[in-house]
């Protein structure tokens, strides 16, 4: 053991005073051989074959270490939530300053007493219906406002804020930040649950932490907090730990996720890409549409036109004036067809005239006989009398003539 004069002041250094530590600790008769039970929290084997977790109850814990030769002696599977008994020392880890039980010997001791107590409330809220999936409420496809529930200063409160930034801007987001840790976390969460529930427009609930230890979610294992939710009037979403950790308040929430940030993505099922994506199709569906109507009008009203001109005066007026230009041009044809018949029948009649009359046949050495007195044709023979004076047409002139004898009998031509 290290002397030391009280009498004055001495100052050690911080190696000199976890020496005296460690040879306190390992001079203590019941800390070298001791036997300890607890919970196993925070497993943590390391490749070289160490065994590292912590040991603890509902008001302490202590961190454990198990070499690699006590740890190839284990007869089971160690895993968080199981009840241990270890025996060991005690003894300072001089480069943390940490106290630590470093065991030997490993033996399960049941289930932990939290483990316990975690299955004999979720049996007893089972029966009373809190988990009963006909509770569960719709979450809306297209939140407007979100509210959460989880540390101000967590990173599980950052992770989701970004996630939904990304993929739904437009909706606002509440926090109800409290502890979700400790003593104060149960009346916390079950005050931000409250709160949230009196604003009349809010959409959905986030209820979240990070992941660890049965210890550090024992906050979401609470009655009280499960009763919480179960009476929310806005739906919730739990996202409390990691994958593998569940909680009371994972079976009473609408929805469980499996983190944080998957919870808000189960609140976001619609992103602002879809949404931009739906508007810009419907805008097409409806410049197409519009199209379409404007095209049916344009032919409609094309169409009414045609009619309007069909049924219109003006229509009618040319329609008579072209009507009176057909019938025009066929009176002019029939009239000149007319009058070229006409006048071929005019030509022929003048062909016949000119054939007929008396004063052609002159032409052929014929001659007309006339009484000089009374201008009367003598046609006939017994129109003249021997001695009767006559006058004689010819083709170039007249002359008169007188007749010497008639001749009886003669020829008729002659």
């Amino acid at each position: 053991m290290f002397d030391f004069e009280f009498t004055t002041p001495t100052i050690l250094t911080v190696t000199a005073l976890t020496s005296y530590l460690r040879e306190v600790l390992d001079s203590d008769e019941v800390l070298r051989d001791i036997w300890a039970r607890g919970e196993v929290s925070n497993f943590k084997p390391a490749a070289s074959g160490h065994v590292y977790f912590t040991l603890k109850d509902a008001n302490a814990q202590i961190h454990c270490v198990m070499w690699r030769s006590a740890a190839m002696r284990l007869r089971f599977e160690l895993r968080n939530g199981m009840a241990v008994e270890g025996h060991g020392a005690v003894s300072l880890f001089a480069a943390s300053g940490q106290v630590q039980l470093y065991l030997d010997s490993l033996r399960p001791a049941g289930e932990g007493a939290l483990y316990q107590e975690f299955l004999r409330l979720k049996a007893r809220l089972e029966a009373e219906g809190l988990f009963d999936p006909g509770h569960k409420r719709p979450l809306p496809q297209l939140p407007r406002h979100i509210g959460i529930v989880t540390s101000a200063s967590g990173a599980a409160l950052q992770d989701m804020l970004q996630t939904l930034g990304r993929r739904l801007p437009l909706a606002r987001v509440t926090l109800a930040a409290t502890a979700v840790q400790g003593v104060e976390a149960i009346a916390g969460i079950i005050a931000a649950l409250k709160a949230l529930n009196t604003l009349t427009d809010l959409d959905v609930i986030l209820l979240a932490r990070g992941g660890g230890s049965i210890e550090d979610l024992w906050a979401f294992n609470d009655e009280g907090v499960a009763r919480a939710i179960y009476a929310s009037r806005v739906p919730v979403i739990s996202g409390v730990g990691h994958e593998t950790d569940f909680t009371i308040a994972d079976f009473v929430a609408d929805l469980r996720a499996p983190t944080p940030t998957a919870a808000a993505e189960l609140a976001t099922p619609i992103t602002l890409q879809d949404l931009s994506a739906q508007l810009n199709l419907q805008t097409n569906t409806l410049q197409n549409l519009a199209a379409g109507h404007v095209e049916v009008r344009k032919t409609r009203l094309s169409l009414a036109e045609a009619a309007l001109r069909q049924h219109s005066p003006r229509a009618r007026v040319l329609n008579a004036a072209q009507r009176q230009d057909d019938l025009r041009e066929r009176l002019d044809l029939a009239f000149g067809n007319q009058l070229r018949r006409q006048r071929q029948q005019l030509d022929a009649l003048t062909s016949r005239l000119g054939a007929l009359n008396p004063e052609s046949v002159l032409s052929r050495g014929f001659a007309i006989l006339t009484d000089p007195d009374s201008g009367k044709v003598i046609s006939r023979r017994n129109q003249a009398q021997p001695g009767q004076t006559f006058r004689a047409r010819l083709q170039d002139g007249s002359f008169l003539a007188r007749a010497l004898e008639k001749q009886e009998g003669a020829e008729k031509n002659d």
